[in-house]
């Protein structure tokens, strides 16, 4: 049977963040994807300019309804991102929960953006929406160290700082939970940056098991645009074919590697000598990496806490 992801984020007609960021790579390890376009701009807002048009949170109803008149709400994953309005992602919650209904087993896939680097950059009040409906709804959530301290309202200064954090996200509904990137020491020094991932899951006998990982992931000196949707995506890829969290951050984290990689060769090789690469030159190199997205060379080891 086909595995058919519903994909509710952003669209840029040049570029790659949101749907364009995850589209792609879903459909090259197998996925149907169906893509809801949350935003419809130009390119992404990195740019100096852009135009372009915001769905509503009715516009987003009338799309499902149509899905649902022809019976065709039968999903296995739902995959959100980047959303700056609040009664948009309280109508994406309520579709999550009746497609939930519809497919017990539905996986849905959160990538809860709010903010980095200590700064929010949505309109605060998604935070109690995130917090009390999102979450909850949630089988696989994606924050960055800001994001889960947003959360879960604790500050992270140490590996023990992010499993507390991890396990009270788990206790608000996730089962697994990704901290994709910290400011957390690595023991491989300061040119790596560390993500940890938690996963409960549930023995035979009933006893519930945790895994959890810290990575250590070479760092870039560079600002990528859909590098986080691109990461939910694969989490979401990863996860299905890998049941191990191990497993699945490990291959998740070298397709990044990759990409990022391959962008920044091509970035420099364009602006030249001495030139810093523009927001153009710096879109992620996303249909040159297909092999790396079928079949990743695992370049990330994740460690066991």
């Amino acid at each position: 049977m086909d595995c058919r992801v519903l994909s509710v984020q952003s669209h840029v007609v040049r570029g790659y963040v949101g749907n364009k960021s995850a589209t792609f790579p879903l459909q090259v390890l197998g996925f149907e994807v169906d893509t809801i376009n949350s935003v419809q701009f130009s390119n992404h807002t990195g740019y100096e300019h852009w135009k372009g048009q915001v769905l509503t949170a009715d516009e987003l109803n009338v799309l499902y309804e149509g899905i649902k008149l022809n019976n065709m709400n039968h999903y296995d994953y739902v995959l959100t991102g980047y959303t700056r309005d609040d009664s948009f992602l309280d109508m994406v919650v309520d579709i999550v929960q009746e497609l939930k209904r519809a497919n017990p087993s539905l996986v849905y896939v959160c990538d809860p953006v709010l903010g980095d680097n200590g700064a929010m950059y949505v309109p605060e009040n998604l935070l109690p929406i995130y917090r009390d409906r999102v979450v909850p709804a949630a089988d696989i959530i994606t924050p960055n160290q800001f994001e889960a301290e947003l959360l879960t309202g604790r500050k992270i200064h140490s590996e023990k700082d992010a499993v507390e954090a991890m396990n009270l996200l788990h206790s608000m509904g996730p089962d697994t939970v990704v901290i994709t990137s910290s400011d957390l020491h690595s023991p491989l020094g300061d040119q790596y940056l560390v993500a940890l991932g938690s996963q409960k899951k549930v023995r035979t006998d009933g006893s519930i098991m945790t895994q959890q990982i810290r990575m250590d992931i070479p760092r870039v000196d560079a600002v990528f645009v859909g590098t986080g949707d691109l990461f939910a995506a694969m989490m979401l890829a990863w996860t299905h074919h890998h049941p191990d969290l191990k497993t699945a951050c490990e291959k998740t984290a070298s397709v990044l590697h990759h990409v990022i990689k391959r962008t920044m060769t091509y970035a420099h090789e364009v602006a030249g000598p001495n030139r810093k690469p523009s927001p153009a030159q710096l879109e992620l190199r996303m249909v040159q990496s297909k092999a790396d997205f079928e079949d990743p060379a695992v370049v990330v080891n994740a460690v066991l806490l």
